[in-house]
């Protein structure tokens, strides 16, 4: 799109990241006019410095682990090391493949890529702020907010990517410090830990509640900080950040216990993991009269519309769990909706989370805790890896499936999965739920041998009190 010139759309799309350039891609498909603002590279957050290049340097620290016992495999190497750095410039290269696939995407489609700050102006109009500070206005009659998050500052604790680093500047390091302290432990502080520790940082987190990945099933919870203690971390929990002293080469971090006893550590640099908020200023809301809630998300309803008609909000600007997968549901429901041909909403009861660490963990559904409090009467089935040949064979035998089993209807209320390729597992539990399958359906489909897949069919068994190979 050349010159300054005033151009209209049916659907103009401000953010490129999973939720937007999906959103784009399906609006094509259905045969509307689309644009698409982004002030940095496409693929938002989640390709170019999240879900990508994590799960890239989360591989190399996969491989570092299984090089270290590779022994027992034949690999025999003395005097062998480990470098950050070239893991972390194969990140990099992942996530620019997936960017320029963003935008050949886009050229196939037909999407308009519009480079710049996208502001609402109202009235089916979107103000685009272009880097060299040229400004020029755009049209459509629908429009949909997807402008994501960025980390949370803590206070006391503000984010300079230098000593102080959120998840991007951790990304970004060419190599692995002696020491590291993170403040956090849900998903991203997980993965960092794995990533550091497996190339040699010696790492200690602190987690203010009273366990570790606490949106997880308490006993996965309790399994995670047994295996990363046995990996030489050091895990606080009910641990309250205080206050940091910045350096010019090390970070002191005072934090309190669970007896609210005073600790400092001295450490070359602190990640700052502890949530994320939603990127909703300067981007023309209020004066669109859009709707936000009390935490700053935008108000949307079941298919994503906001409070002023034509306008829509998508992924983390609009709250509910911020998962690039969720965000992606979300953009093509709200385009579908646009279009005419709306199927439904998100179903976000049955929104897997993962965690990428080794082991992985993976979940959809509710707790045990969760079950118990909401009155079901359950019944439940764990299955240890031990007891599933091919991860026998693999040598990945930690952790376990879990299968929360409603009595009355034999439905699957939640499914929890410690071990390999945890994050896969877990969709054949999500597809389960999605078609309201009981436990006695899972476990009567059969699942080939020897694959991991068996363990879905054997803690399917373990809920119905009959498991064959333990």
């Amino acid at each position: 799109m050349g010159g300054k010139s005033d151009k209209r759309f049916d659907l103009i799309i401000v953010g490129s990241g999973p939720g937007g350039y999906v959103a784009a891609i399906r609006a094509a498909q259905l045969g509307l006019s689309v644009a698409c603002v982004e002030a940095e590279a496409l693929g938002g957050v989640c390709l170019n410095v999240g879900c990508i290049p994590t799960k890239a340097l989360l591989t190399s620290a996969l491989i570092v682990n299984e090089v270290q016992d590779g022994e027992k495999h034949g690999i025999i190497s003395k005097d062998i090391t480990f470098d950050l750095g070239p893991a972390q410039v194969r990140s990099r290269e992942v996530a620019d493949q997936m960017r320029k696939g963003v935008g050949h995407l886009f050229k196939k489609n037909k999407v308009t890529h519009v480079e710049g700050f996208g502001r609402l102006k109202g009235e089916g109009k979107v103000e685009v702020e272009e880097a060299k500070g040229n400004k020029r206005t755009i049209e459509a009659s629908h429009i949909i907010v997807a402008t994501g998050s960025r980390p949370r500052d803590l206070p006391g604790l503000e984010i300079d990517e230098d000593r102080v680093w959120s998840s991007t500047g951790a990304l970004m390091q060419a190599t692995a410090p002696q020491t590291l302290l993170i403040v956090g432990a849900g998903a991203i502080g997980m993965e960092f830990a794995d990533v550091y520790a497996s190339f040699g940082t010696e790492v200690t987190i602190i987690e203010a509640l009273d366990r570790i990945l606490p949106l997880e099933d308490a006993e996965v919870s309790q399994l995670m900080e047994r295996i990363y203690s046995k990996r030489g971390m050091e895990i606080r929990t009910g641990a309250r950040f205080q206050n940091a002293t910045v350096g010019s080469n090390s970070v002191e971090v005072a934090f309190t216990d669970k007896k609210g006893e005073l600790h400092t550590r001295v450490v070359d640099y602190v990640l700052s993991a502890v949530g994320r908020v939603p990127n909703a200023e300067d981007i023309g809301l209020e004066a669109a009269g859009v709707e936000v809630d009390s935490h700053g998300f935008i108000s949307v309803d079941e298919v994503m519309r906001t409070s002023v008609p034509g306008i829509w909000a998508i992924g983390d600007v609009a709250g509910n769990q911020l998962l690039a997968h969720k965000a992606t549901h979300e953009g093509i429901v709200c385009v579908e909706h646009i279009a005419g041909q709306g199927h439904g909403a998100v179903d976000y009861s049955n929104v897997p989370n993962c965690t990428y660490c080794h082991p992985e963990v993976a979940s959809v559904g509710l707790t045990e805790e969760e079950a118990r409090d909401q009155g079901h009467d359950v019944e439940i089935g764990k299955f240890p890896w031990i007891g599933v040949g091919r991860a026998v064979a693999a040598g990945h035998t930690e952790g376990f499936i879990k299968v929360i089993r409603d009595k009355k209807y034999s439905e699957v209320l939640g499914a929890h999965i410690v071990g390999p390729h945890a994050t896969e597992l877990i969709a054949e539990f999500v597809i389960g739920r999605h078609l309201e399958s009981t436990v006695e359906e899972l476990e009567k489909a059969m699942h080939p041998h020897p694959t991991l897949s068996e363990g879905v069919s054997e803690a399917a068994l373990a809920a119905l009190g009959r498991p064959i190979h333990i």
